[in-house]
C-alpha cells in the first residue's frame, strides 16, 4: 500500500506583483470617468495624477504612455476609494459626492481637498480612512 504523503496547507504571504501596463492603462480609463462622476476638472485630475494638465488632456485622447511606479500607486489608490466607497454606500450618487463632502477626519475639509494637496500620501490618506470605514462594515 503506498504511503501518502502531507500536503501543506498553509497560505504563504500574500506578495502582490508590480501593476502592468496593461493593469495601468485600464486604471487610467476608469479614473477618467471617475473624475467625471465626482465632477472635477482637468486641472484637479492633473494634481491628483501629479501631471500637467495639457499631458492629462492629451492623456484622455490617446492612451497615456508607460506610466512609472508613483502613476500606477496613484491610479490605485484612486481605484481603492472608489471600490470603499462604492461598499460603504448603497447609493452609487452618495459615493460620488461623498468625495466633496467637508469630513471630520481631515479636520473639516473634503477628501477631494486633502488629495488635491498632490502628494500621494494624500491620496493614501484618503484611502486608509475609507477602508477603515469600510472594514466596519
Amino acid at each position: 500500500m503506498a504511503k501518502l504523503k502531507p500536503i501543506s496547507t498553509a497560505t504563504g504571504a500574500f506578495v502582490p506583483g508590480p501593476i502592468t501596463d496593461e493593469e495601468a492603462a485600464a486604471m487610467f480609463r476608469a479614473a477618467v470617468n471617475l473624475f467625471r462622476l465626482w465632477g472635477i476638472t482637468d486641472e484637479q485630475a492633473a494634481v491628483l495624477l501629479d501631471t500637467p494638465v495639457r499631458t492629462y488632456r492629451r492623456w484622455k485622447v490617446d492612451a497615456p504612455p508607460r506610466l512609472g511606479r508613483d502613476g500606477k500607486a496613484r491610479l490605485s489608490n484612486l481605484m481603492g476609494i472608489h471600490k470603499a466607497l462604492r461598499m460603504i454606500f448603497r447609493e452609487p450618487q452618495r459615493a460620488y459626492a461623498w468625495i466633496k463632502s467637508p469630513n471630520e477626519a481631515f479636520d473639516g475639509r473634503t477628501a477631494l481637498a486633502v488629495m488635491l494637496d498632490g502628494e500621494l500620501t494624500d491620496l493614501m490618506r484618503v484611502r486608509r480612512y475609507v477602508d477603515a470605514e469600510r472594514s466596519v462594515w
